[in-house]
């Protein structure tokens, strides 16, 4: 499937793997890529920039095909050392990367040095024209569907795509509420050139996660997820869970993020979908958990995406003659 992306970035369907914090190792990525999709590794889910090199070395054992690193760089009181990562990045000879967060002005100049591609994630118009002027390659738009953090205009992609493929010269990929090839066509028709899937990567065989997290997200529907620290604009899409509840009910109530801090404390979410605990913690997903039905394989997933998506676009055509 040629598209500008699938050019871009030397794979043989325009389908990434989003970056996910305790999900994007190694053997997802691999499996991603030799599936004939980009596999992501997640640059924060190793301890530290040295394994962040063993992690992309080990990788590189397990697929010939190119993959990338998300590096996603957020105002934090006490920030990772994101510096060393970037230079591990770099010095593992990675040439494609999945940044989110902050402007890219303050690094993309950077990594374009190197010669890596950029794939930036926006939640709106406006971000994604800075980050075209910034230089970055494919902007991944993020509809309010999406997991982790949609933004704070709340706008989904039937409007956000189409509005983003008018507005930029670079090409976009969708993200945000996409599970299978329906989703793939209509957002092709939107005027994408690929898709960005997160949620649906974590129910694959491959995912590094606890059955029973992926079980929990099978049997969840599209109402359930929860939106947190909406009170503290900074929002974030998570599986509804006993903790996720707590934190919107406190919110409510007028708490402060210090308050909550316990509640959504990253190790807590680590040990939440190592152990299959999933109350320990905060779980990110998005609502396409509601047309999430089975655990296939990465190679299963992609085939069917890419073939679903071609009949659809194939009955949408004969309908226009």
């Amino acid at each position: 499937m040629r598209t500008r992306v699938s050019e871009l970035l030397g794979i043989e369907y325009p389908i990434i793997q989003g970056g996910m914090q305790w999900v994007g190792t190694a053997e997802l990525a691999s499996a991603v890529s030799n599936a004939g999709g980009l596999g992501i590794l997640t640059a924060l889910t190793q301890p530290t920039p040295e394994d962040l090199r063993k992690e992309i070395a080990r990788c590189r054992t397990m697929t010939a095909k190119p993959f990338g690193v998300n590096l996603t760089i957020l105002p934090t009181i006490t920030p990772p050392p994101y510096d060393e990562y970037m230079r591990a990045i770099v010095e593992s000879g990675i040439k494609i990367v999945e940044t989110a967060g902050n402007n890219p002005k303050d690094f993309a100049p950077k990594l374009k040095q190197h010669g890596i591609t950029i794939v930036h994630k926006c939640t709106s118009v406006r971000h994604a024209l800075s980050a075209e002027r910034h230089g970055v390659d494919i902007v991944s738009i993020d509809g309010f569907e999406c997991a982790g953090h949609p933004g704070e205009d709340d706008v989904p992609n039937l409007i956000l795509v189409p509005a983003a493929a008018d507005a930029l010269k670079i090409p976009i990929v969708a993200s945000g509420g996409i599970g299978d090839g329906r989703a793939m066509a209509a957002v092709m028709a939107l005027g994408a050139q690929g898709i960005n899937m997160g949620t649906r990567f974590m129910c694959t065989v491959e995912a590094p996660i606890h059955e029973k997290v992926k079980q929990a997200l099978l049997n969840a529907g599209e109402r359930d997820t929860n939106l947190i620290f909406r009170t503290m604009r900074n929002t974030s899409r998570v599986l509804k869970n006993s903790v996720s509840d707590q934190v919107v009910a406190m919110e409510k109530s007028g708490a402060k993020f210090e308050e909550v801090r316990h509640l959504v404390a990253g190790a807590r979410g680590r040990v939440a979908v190592r152990t299959g605990d999933i109350d320990a913690g905060i779980v990110s997903a998005g609502m396409v958990v509601g047309l999430i039905h089975d655990i296939p394989t990465c190679a299963e997933l992609l085939e069917r995406i890419v073939r679903e998506c071609r009949e659809c676009l194939q009955r949408a055509s004969a309908l226009a003659g």
